[in-house]
C-alpha cells in the first residue's frame, strides 16, 4: 500500500513523502522519535504503527521523479546484541541518536533513496542478535540482496561471529562489514572507565573483511553520524554494481613423477 503527502518545510520549499506500508508476521514496534527530519536527500521515518512497518521516502519538487524507484533492494542488518544495529538504522533514517537501549526483535521499513543517480526502494530489515531468536532470525534472510554485518569496535566478543550463519542460510549474498561505535573507540576516557573493553583496530577490521570476502569494510559512528550514510550507499552500490569475481587460475598440467 502506498500513499503520498506533501508538507511545507519552508515558505518556498515543499517535501514530497511517500509512505510504504507492509506487515510482517514477526515484528515489534519500536518507539521512534515523534518528530520528522526534513533534511534533504535523506530518507526518514515517522513513528511506527503497531500494525505494521511504515517507511518514508523523500524528495524535493525538482526531483519528483525519484518517487518512482526502478528497483527494490532488501538489506538485512545482522550482528550481536547491543553492537548498535538499530541505532545505526535510526541514525540513517531519522538523523537522531536514541539514548535508551531497547533490544530489537524484528523490524523493517523501506524508503526511496538515490545513489549515483540511481533511484532504488531500499528495504531495511533490523534483526535481533540474541540467542533467543536464533530460530526466528533466519526468516528475515529470505530474498536478501545484501547484508550489513555489524560489530562493535570496542568489543572483541562481537568480532568474528555470524559468518557461518550467513553462509548457511544465504550463500552468495554480498556482505558489507561495518564497525560501529567509532566515537567510543577514539574516546580514551571510555577505556579508562571500562578497563575490560578491547578496541578493534582498522587493520583488524580489514583483515576480517579479507577473510570473509566482503567487498567493503566501513567504520562508523551512529552518534556523530560519521560514515553512516556511506554504509548504506555501499550496500546499494554492491547490489547495483557487483564486483567482478576473480578468475581462478587453472592448474598447469605437467608430467607426473613418482619419487
Amino acid at each position: 500500500m502506498m500513499r503520498a503527502h506533501t508538507v511545507a518545510t519552508s515558505s518556498t520549499h515543499r517535501t514530497h513523502l511517500v509512505f510504504f506500508s507492509f506487515s510482517s508476521r514477526v515484528e515489534r514496534s519500536i518507539a521512534w522519535p515523534p518528530t520528522i527530519s526534513a533534511r534533504r536527500g535523506r530518507p526518514f521515518l515517522e513513528r511506527r504503527r503497531e500494525d505494521g512497518g511504515v517507511g518514508v521516502g523523500c524528495c524535493d519538487r525538482r526531483g519528483a521523479a525519484r518517487m518512482s524507484a526502478s528497483r527494490f533492494i532488501k538489506c538485512v542488518t545482522v550482528g550481536d546484541g547491543a553492537v548498535g544495529k538499530t541505532c545505526m538504522l535510526i541514525s540513517y533514517t531519522s538523523n537522531t541518536f536514541p539514548t535508551d537501549y531497547v533490544p530489537t526483535v524484528f523490524d523493517n521499513f523501506s524508503a526511496n533513496v538515490v545513489v549515483d543517480g540511481n533511484t532504488v526502494n531500499l528495504g531495511l530489515w533490523d534483526t535481533a542478535g540474541q540467542e533467543d531468536y536464533n530460530r526466528l532470525r533466519p526468516l528475515s534472510y529470505r530474498g536478501a540482496d545484501v547484508f550489513l554485518l555489524a560489530f562493535s569496535l570496542i568489543s572483541k566478543a562481537s568480532y568474528e561471529n555470524w559468518i557461518p550463519e550467513l553462509k548457511h542460510y544465504a550463500p552468495g549474498v554480498p556482505i558489507i562489514l561495518v564497525g560501529t561505535k567509532l566515537d567510543l573507540r577514539d574516546d580514551k576516557q571510555f577505556f579508562v572507565d571500562h578497563p575490560g573493553a578491547v578496541p578493534i583496530t582498522t587493520a583488524q577490521g580489514e583483515e576480517l573483511r579479507k577473510q570473509i570476502g566482503a567487498p567493503y569494510y566501513i567504520e562508523c559512528s551512529s552518534k556523530t553520524q560519521l560514515n553512516v550514510k556511506g554504509v548504506f550507499d555501499a550496500a546499494i552500490k554492491v547490489v547495483l554494481q557487483p564486483p567482478k569475481a576473480k578468475k581462478k587460475k587453472k592448474a598447469q598440467r605437467g608430467a607426473c613423477s613418482i619419487l
